[in-house]
């Protein structure tokens, strides 16, 4: 299989394991939001900061040393294993030592034993963790989204029956848990690798010279990417703080899928022809606007039709969530282009600038939302939505330096789809805005209105030959 083929296979295939099991479990919340009130998810949320670092620390960054060392053999598997397993645990100890603190930050008693019970998501986690980098790493995503889906169905049933029979924010609790065990047992099932009795001091050192710089990154996005939450958790209520985390979720259905693909996939592809620039550049622009020429049209429509649609699948209780959902998917419009222009520094061992860019983006992150949280939570999400460009901006600089794509050419190539996705978008309003005045249901209003979208999207782009909609023909319909 040559590099092009591998390469659409594995993003197809990659994109298809994010949708597939996100779409499982969005539908299983959908059910469980129904169900359960507000304030119960806002509970949840004000763990994801704390569980968000956990998982961080726990990697390491040592997993993305595995997947970009191309002679990798079991001493540094096995070695990376017993470190996630020691390292979890580890972890897992203070989160049960620091839950009363916790519980004091936000005022919810309850958190206490919330905490304790779910960090244990930490240590199961750790046991797939180097199954799941080969997989990665092999581009194997057809067999991990054969192991996610059921994983995903079989704690989201958990979730619902408990839910129903009246546990509450538990039942997301336990539905977690169930999730990440489930996970863990097909991955060990289905992969034939199994550690060895090896702890490699000197591999552990190789791969940590490189992973402890990613490390702090990574811990500095994961606290930046929950900061809101923390944010609204400590000064707004907890129903105030579901309202945020539901339209986030929801929001994060393509935003989160394209981005995480578009990572998976092309780190271990752009490993791959690291030492030609000249085909880094040219895979990294075709793909970057790929993902534009997708992302934006979707978010775009959300935003158009977001209130028939939490009406519709979330119930009237969910609709003050609508305006925050509105921000949030254009504020996301642009952030799956981060994981690979990231992806480009992290394949030419940039991982030192990597995270001097991090550090930089995340003090002017912090000074604006001091500045803007006197607003309120709008004034939040205003800045959140304007950083985001803020941020492809500055990533955009360092990586077009390093592959000679500087960041005039790359906004020339990705503002024609900005613009017919946006223009789209309005004329789409307008329609979506007398359909509603018809009193037209809510399903039916936005079947025709993303009809009337994908219709209008795709014959302006084929009349102005968008090089995008040629591309995908090239690289997709045609293999």
């Amino acid at each position: 299989m040559s590099l092009k083929e591998k390469a659409v296979s594995g993003l197809l295939w990659s994109l298809w394991q994010q949708v597939s099991s996100k779409l499982v479990s969005f539908c299983i919340s959908i059910f469980l939001a129904r169900i359960l009130d507000p304030a119960e998810f806002g509970l949840i949320a004000m763990l994801s900061l704390f569980i968000a670092i956990g998982n961080t620390l726990l990697d390491s960054g040592l997993t993305t040393s595995l997947i970009r060392t191309t002679d990798a053999d079991q001493r540094d598997y096995s070695t990376i294993f017993y470190f996630n397993l020691a390292g979890s645990t580890l972890i897992y100890a203070l989160l049960f030592l620091t839950a009363p603190l916790i519980a004091d930050f936000y005022n919810q008693p309850l958190l206490k034993n919330i905490v304790r019970v779910y960090g244990i998501i930490l240590i199961i986690n750790a046991f797939f963790g180097v199954q799941s980098t080969l997989l990665i790493k092999e581009m194997k995503f057809k067999k991990q989204t054969n192991m996610q889906i059921p994983a995903a169905i079989g704690g989201g049933l958990l979730g619902i029956v408990l839910a129903k029979m009246g546990y509450g924010v538990w039942s997301l609790v336990w539905m977690g848990l169930c999730t990440s065990f489930l996970s863990t047992a097909m991955h060990w099932i289905t992969s034939d690798w199994r550690p060895a009795l090896i702890f490699d001091k000197k591999c552990f050192k190789n791969h940590l010279n490189f992973g402890y710089k990613m490390t702090l990154s990574g811990i500095l996005d994961t606290v930046y990417q929950n900061l809101y939450l923390i944010i609204i958790g400590k000064y707004f209520s907890a129903s105030q703080l579901g309202f945020y985390s539901r339209a986030d979720a929801v929001s994060q259905l393509p935003i989160g899928n394209i981005s995480a693909a578009i990572n998976k996939a092309t780190y271990p592809m752009f490993a791959e022809i690291s030492d030609d620039v000249v085909k880094l550049k040219s895979v990294y622009k075709k793909l970057m606007q790929q993902v534009l020429f997708w992302n934006a049209p979707s978010l775009i429509f959300l935003c158009v039709i977001a209130r028939p649609l939490f009406h519709l699948l979330l119930t009237d209780k969910w609709l003050p969530a609508v305006p925050y959902f509105q921000i949030l998917c254009i504020s996301g419009i642009m952030y799956p282009l981060h994981s690979y222009n990231l992806n480009v520094l992290k394949v030419l061992g940039k991982s030192a600038l990597f995270l001097r860019l991090e550090v930089v983006k995340k003090i002017l992150s912090v000074i604006g939302i001091l500045s803007f949280i006197q607003f309120g939570i709008y004034g939040l999400l205003y800045f959140q939505l304007a950083f985001n460009f803020v941020a492809y901006y500055i990533n955009s600089i360092y990586s077009g330096k390093l592959i000679s794509y500087p960041i005039k050419e790359q906004i020339a190539d990705i503002l024609p789809i900005l613009l017919l996705a946006g223009a789209i978008g309005a004329l789409c309003f307008l329609f979506n805005l007398i359909l509603t005045n018809l009193l037209i249901p809510d399903l039916p209003l936005i079947i025709l209105t993303g009809a009337s979208y994908a219709v209008l999207y795709f014959a302006s782009g084929l009349i102005i030959k968008l090089q995008a909609l040629s591309d995908f023909n090239q690289l997709i319909l045609k293999r």
